[in-house]
């Protein structure tokens, strides 16, 4: 009798077991799709350019600074983790000066948020000289770039303490490193962000 009491127990509780184990198959991936939206792992498009208002701001920059009669050429823009790689390692493992302190999907570049630029001169050379004036206005024309690209929003990597990056312009829109390294990236609509630029 007690044999047969265990019997029907220990089936019992197979029994149970299997139903459980068949709702939870059905039940899981609809959990996880749900962690996985609620964890901010939802899949992001893929950057391959400069965001919309940073390619509106700098072809702005681009066209006052020639009003001034300063040439400027855009040197960088987005970047790839491959590109930021090769970069990072110019001055330590490979030939050359070191540029840089971000490593791939640490630069502001690798998500379309910075550019770098240069003076081009008349005979089609291109400089960094932050002296130089070619407008003759007694102003050095880098400095008057950088004091228009502040008006249009950008912040320059030349005001930073820690490693001045002097041809470096970007643009944050309030979101960290690390927010952008986890796929959150700032709206692509340039009108909202039209207004701030004035205010800067």
């Amino acid at each position: 009798m007690i044999k047969r009491r265990r019997k029907t127990l220990v089936l019992l509780a197979a029994l149970l077991l299997a139903i459980f184990y068949m709702q939870m198959q059905t039940a899981i991936p609809g959990i996880i799709n749900d962690m996985d939206f609620d964890l901010g792992k939802k899949e992001t498009p893929a950057i391959t350019g400069l965001h919309p208002y940073v390619l509106k701001q700098k072809n702005e920059l681009v066209r006052l600074t020639k009003q001034r009669g300063i040439t400027i050429v855009i040197t960088d823009g987005y970047r790839s983790h491959e590109e930021q790689t090769r970069i990072y390692n110019q001055g330590r493992t490979t030939e050359g000066d070191i540029v840089t302190n971000a490593k791939a999907g640490q630069s502001l570049h690798n998500y379309g948020l910075a550019i770098d630029f240069a003076l081009r001169l008349e005979d089609g050379s291109v400089i960094w000289d932050m002296e130089y004036d070619g407008n003759g206005n007694g102003k050095s024309d880098w400095m008057e770039v950088v004091a228009i690209a502040k008006e249009l929003g950008f912040e320059w990597g030349g005001d930073w303490d820690k490693f001045p990056d002097y041809p470096h312009l970007q643009m944050d829109f309030g979101l960290t490193i690390r927010e952008l390294q986890r796929g959150k990236l700032p709206d692509a609509d340039i009108h909202e962000y039209s207004e701030g630029a004035k205010s800067k």
